[in-house]
């Protein structure tokens, strides 16, 4: 039977009002806001690290860099790249580690570190003729020059259509559908 006074049957508790009752209760709040700080911080960390789109084209920030079978320095080294500026897209996360590939197909894992958001491109390596470098977007405009296949350029924007590119001292347009390193109807 239930002591008279006692809400929904229960017994009163003992309230600890002396020093190891404040104590506790100082506890239980540290314990509470600490949980509570890193979960915030946990998530944001989180939202950081996948914050980019998949794929996603970027580009190769060292003169060198050993694309490995897995993600992680204890994999074997497949290929090494020789040269800053290569086109690479990427098309997984791990970690630290991207898994990349370039225009001819090859893939493997890289470190972030080794990796650039400027963009680049290769012009058309899918094709056996050059292509018109363009002194305006618009296919009635001057011609430039031609650039042969598997040309790298710099991509400075892209319309969707039409990318501003430029190779060595040749400045101009492209289409953007001759162009590897560039999603079609990417804008940048």
């Amino acid at each position: 039977m239930a002591k008279r006074g006692a809400p929904f049957g229960f017994l009163p508790a003992r309230r600890q009002t002396g020093p190891r009752g404040r104590l506790a209760f100082v506890r239980v709040v540290l314990a509470i806001l600490l949980l509570a700080a890193s979960a915030n911080t946990t998530g944001a960390l989180r939202a950081d690290a996948g914050s980019f789109p998949l794929p996603r084209f970027v580009s190769l920030k060292a003169s060198s860099a050993n694309l490995r079978v897995g993600p992680g320095v204890g994999y074997t080294i497949e290929w090494v790249f020789k040269r800053r500026g290569i086109p690479l897209e990427i098309y997984q996360e791990y970690g630290n580690w991207r898994r990349v590939r370039d225009w001819d197909g090859s893939s493997g894992w890289i470190h972030h570190s080794l990796l650039s958001g400027r963009r680049t491109g290769v012009v058309a390596p899918w094709s056996r003729q050059p292509l018109a470098l363009y002194a305006k977007p618009a296919a009635d405009s001057a011609i430039l020059a031609w650039l042969e296949p598997r040309v790298e350029v710099e991509l400075t924007r892209c319309d969707g259509q039409w990318c501003a590119i430029a190779s060595g001292a040749s400045r101009g347009f492209m289409k953007q559908t001759g162009l590897w390193g560039v999603y079609p109807g990417e804008v940048l």
